[in-house]
């Protein structure tokens, strides 16, 4: 899964190119070829967020969400948002990330999961 700069939601990395890479977009399902001079790709698996300890990647925060036991809040309320991730993610940098970072964490969720995409960290060569 990838984010896409200048586009919204998350795609399915098809086929890459030297100039850029098919994509399939998780939400609609069409594909389409983006130009890697105009957009930047982030891997889900290499995006980090910001704690008050070491920067966790948004996998563990993914997974963090999904053990919690409390619902999901709505990405239209800023403050249930925080204080969202103040109980599920209490360590979280809340001056370095955020209320925007946080509702994309929300949707990139909802979306994950909606499909049942399951979202891991590559195992690492020694």
């Amino acid at each position: 899964m990838v984010s896409i700069t200048g586009f919204s939601g998350l795609f399915e990395l098809v086929c890459s190119k030297t100039d850029g890479a098919i994509v399939k977009s998780l939400e609609d399902q069409s594909t389409k070829f983006v130009s890697s001079r105009i957009h930047q790709f982030s891997h889900l698996e290499s995006i980090e967020v910001y704690t008050t300890d070491e920067n966790v990647n948004l996998v563990d925060v993914f997974q963090t969400m999904k053990n919690a036991a409390k619902a999901l809040p709505s990405e239209k309320d800023d403050k249930a948002i925080k204080t969202y991730f103040k109980e599920v993610y209490p360590t979280m940098d809340f001056d370095r990330v955020y209320t925007s970072d946080m509702k994309k964490m929300i949707k990139w969720y909802n979306a994950i999961s909606k499909h049942g995409i399951e979202i891991k960290l590559s195992p690492t060569e020694e």
